[in-house]
């Protein structure tokens, strides 16, 4: 039997969500469907753009499909029986029933991909559910209009491509928004991280924000290697780098909330912190002043060919410096408890986890048997760590 202090604990996924809202750009190649493979699966895709404003246009995902000679299955949670552990029961449904509403009645709506891409006579959103992705590409693919402005939601999954933690943004919903003005548009993310003594790192000073070197759990099924699956089954760990906005009037507000909610002492401790920002896939965004205006601009603002607020936007989207950030802007806000008890607090829990209780992508593979070739270090590396004082990190954030 393993010693107790050898025993790792389990990782819990937490968090991991996005929500766009903007204008839908549609090209020839956001749709892609009936697409067939070697092994006889058949699927199809969305890749969709969103303009969230000012240049920041966010691209996210959808995708499904089957085995045309086998025996195919969906599965959903019942809305009323539960198992023995109070979490809803799964259910199991035939391919071929997936589209029967009188089967569909009894699956809660967490189990749906939401649809609202069309209006009815009436003016009104139309409202479809879809339990697989292949069929709500399709009827998307049919009835999204160029230009319109959307409301998506969906999940943050993430994996490793050549060497690099990549995210994909899996939709879940995607419905017409209410939202009329391109200053309500938004890309933000909740994301539940794990944090050890060197996830602080240093500041960029051209973006104002600092580098936060941190860890996500995401689940891992049976991923494809060297064209075979492998079985994994588990939730893993993954290194990633996020950045933290620095308040640029108030730098002691962000040396606070970097002591308080980001600073582990303790080199085998781990936290885990939940928080919000800002996805940011577009042009880099600057701040324009009058003086930035170039002369010429300013000449089409006399003429009336456009406001100054159009020419400020127009000026502040940085054309050639495509980029893909996350920005923490702060703790997320999480409610607890019931009915009178319920009450909000920030999702922190300091000591969670043991630095030996992260399980990695890679060792998950070579416990899987699959052969890596060796080098490369699963944590944050040494140089990436900064041990600073409450004063001396105020002093950095101040620069």
């Amino acid at each position: 039997m393993a010693k107790k202090e050898d025993v790792k604990k389990a990782l819990k996924k937490g968090k991991s969500s996005f929500n766009l809202i903007g204008r839908v750009k549609i090209t020839d190649k956001t749709f892609s469907l009936g697409n067939t493979y070697d092994s006889g699966w058949t699927d199809n895709q969305m890749y969709v753009g969103i303009d969230c404003g000012f240049g920041n246009i966010v691209y996210a995902e959808m995708k499904g499909g089957y085995f045309p000679d086998k025996d195919n299955a969906l599965y959903g949670y019942d809305k009323n029986e539960k198992n023995d552990d109070g979490k809803s029961k799964q259910i199991e449904i035939d391919w071929e029933d997936r589209l029967d509403e009188s089967l569909l009645d009894n699956i809660s709506d967490s189990s749906f991909i939401t649809v609202g891409v069309e209006k009815d006579v009436k003016k009104k959103t139309v409202y479809k559910k879809f339990l697989s992705a292949y069929d709500a590409v399709e009827y998307i693919s049919e009835h999204l209009e160029d230009g319109v402005i959307l409301n998506v939601k969906g999940n943050l999954k993430y994996n490793t491509y050549n060497d690099n933690v990549s995210i994909n943004k899996e939709i879940t919903s995607i419905v017409l928004s209410k939202v009329e003005n391109e200053e309500d548009f938004k890309a933000t993310f909740t994301q539940t991280l794990l944090l050890d003594s060197k996830s602080i790192g240093k500041k960029d000073n051209e973006k104002n924000t600092m580098s936060i070197n941190a860890y996500v759990v995401d689940y891992v099924g049976k991923p494809k290697i060297d064209g075979e699956k492998v079985v994994i089954k588990k939730n893993v760990t993954y290194p990633k780098a996020f950045e933290l906005a620095i308040n640029e009037e108030k730098p002691d507000i962000t040396s606070k909330m970097l002591t308080k909610f980001f600073k582990v002492v303790k080199k085998d401790d781990i936290f885990e912190l939940t928080v919000d920002g800002n996805i940011i896939e577009g042009a880099a965004i600057i701040e324009i002043s009058d003086d930035d205006i170039p002369d010429d601009i300013k000449e089409l603002i006399e003429m009336g060919i456009y406001t100054e607020e159009e020419a400020k936007k127009a000026c502040a989207v940085g054309n050639n410096n495509r980029e893909k950030r996350l920005v923490i802007t702060r703790p997320s806000i999480t409610y607890v408890g019931d009915g009178e008890d319920r009450k909000p607090t920030v999702p922190l829990e300091k000591g969670k986890y043991k630095l030996s209780d992260l399980y990695f992508y890679e060792q998950a593979l070579q416990d899987a048997g699959v052969d890596l070739e060796s080098g490369g270090d699963n944590g944050n590396s040494e140089d990436d760590e900064t041990d600073l004082s409450d004063e001396d990190l105020l002093a950095m954030l101040s620069e």
